[in-house]
């Protein structure tokens, strides 16, 4: 299938292949598959065979693992311009998704085989250090990922996570809109519902930030960046 321009544009978001010389990537333009999940829909469940990887167009996309008890907890939010489930491939015919993925909102995705994408990396150095790149890059995000959880209270990893929604072009009274759910959220960074409300409620009393539904408004920036020990922004 030959495919816009725009398409590869597209793909090009993503560290996995943004440095692609042009005729692979149009290889894997023209193989890959459009796929359209409905708010709550299932892309695959944790140990299912591993065929393919995505990447998102628009929308959330969860990851997440059951415990024994049916308890849910999100290991990564994916968002718009990021790929997922590409390591999987390296498993060989026995590989397994390790986590269940699940649509937070209407999400558009390009799902991308994962023998003909094996093929290209025989052939392409690109590719092969863009995938080595890309997942380096989510590894060092896991490693960050496990020592907020493991040694930071709730108000860092809250207070972390918000700095890290403010758009990098703003820098006076940035706007935050939380377009994931605030129980995703919760989930994500390992703290209850309830205590995620009450810190918000804290930091608004505080006059740090202003919470209007899931819109907020950092009221002092420094300040935040102090909770979590963040030298200011030059």
């Amino acid at each position: 299938m030959n495919r816009s321009p725009d398409a590869a544009r597209e793909l090009r978001r993503a560290y996995l292949f943004a440095d692609m010389s042009e005729p692979h990537l149009q290889t894997l333009v023209n193989g890959m598959q459009d796929i359209h999940l409905d708010t709550g829909k299932t892309l695959f469940r944790q140990g299912q065979p591993a065929e393919r990887f995505y990447f998102l167009r628009d929308g959330l996309v969860k990851l997440f693992r059951l415990s024994p008890e049916g308890d849910e907890k999100i290991i990564e939010i994916m968002r718009p311009g990021e790929t997922f489930a590409e390591a999987v491939m390296f498993m060989g015919a026995q590989g397994r998704y390790p986590v269940n993925a699940e649509a937070i909102n209407e999400s558009r995705l390009y799902a991308f085989e994962q023998k003909a994408f094996l093929n290209l990396l025989r052939d392409s150095s690109d590719a092969t250090f863009g995938l080595l790149g890309s997942m380096s890059r989510r590894l060092h995000m896991l490693v960050n990922q496990i020592e907020s959880l493991t040694l930071q209270n709730a108000t860092y990893r809250l207070v972390a996570y918000l700095l890290e929604e403010i758009p990098r072009d703003v820098r006076t009274s940035p706007e935050v809109q939380l377009t994931t759910p605030k129980g995703v959220i919760a989930s994500r960074l390992a703290i209850q519902p309830e205590t995620l409300s009450r810190i918000l409620a804290k930091l608004r009393q505080g006059g740090l930030i202003e919470v209007h539904g899931n819109h907020i408004t950092i009221r002092d920036v420094q300040a935040l960046r102090e909770i979590v020990h963040l030298p200011p922004k030059e």
